[in-house]
């Protein structure tokens, strides 16, 4: 389960440096679908993947304000701060397939932790998936979504 969080963070930093083509205009610009704007969707990416896995931990979400993050690298900072943490849990976390329950206070619901894992790793990708659209938008090669090639092995 790993790699594919680490296959996910390999493809948000090649998205970041993708970005820095573009002007703050660019980025910030109301586009159709996803998220609204290129920016915004990073932020999103990071904002849910974060409040999952606290979620996960049973720690309360923190929810930051998007006002506080108007630049990629902002954006990319509050990327690498939180994912060394989420890659410490990760990596002591034992139970992928575990049926206990997470509770998700922005849904009052309560899911199997062994769907949480799997979600988290497809929200990324739907999103990337919309900043490829965008990119060929701006007539922009977009950032390569293999994991074939990405040396990652499966164990």
């Amino acid at each position: 389960m790993i790699d594919f969080f680490r296959y996910n963070w390999q493809v948000r930093d090649e998205w970041f440096e993708w970005c820095r083509q573009l002007t703050p205009e660019q980025l910030s610009e109301q586009r159709t679908g996803g998220q609204g704007s290129i920016l915004f969707t990073l932020f999103h990416i990071i904002d849910v993947e974060y409040s999952w896995i606290r979620a996960v931990k049973g720690e309360e979400d923190i929810k930051e304000d998007f006002a506080d993050y108007d630049t990629v690298e902002k954006v990319r900072a509050l990327s690498d701060r939180w994912r060394r943490e989420i890659e410490d849990f990760l990596t002591s976390y034992s139970d992928f397939s575990s049926k206990d329950e997470v509770y998700a206070p922005w849904l009052n619901m309560k899911f199997p932790a062994k769907e949480v894992f799997p979600h988290i790793i497809s929200h990324e990708i739907h999103h990337a998936g919309q900043l490829s659209v965008w990119a060929r938008e701006l007539n922009l090669k977009p950032v390569s979504a293999n994991f074939i090639g990405r040396g990652f092995k499966q164990t």
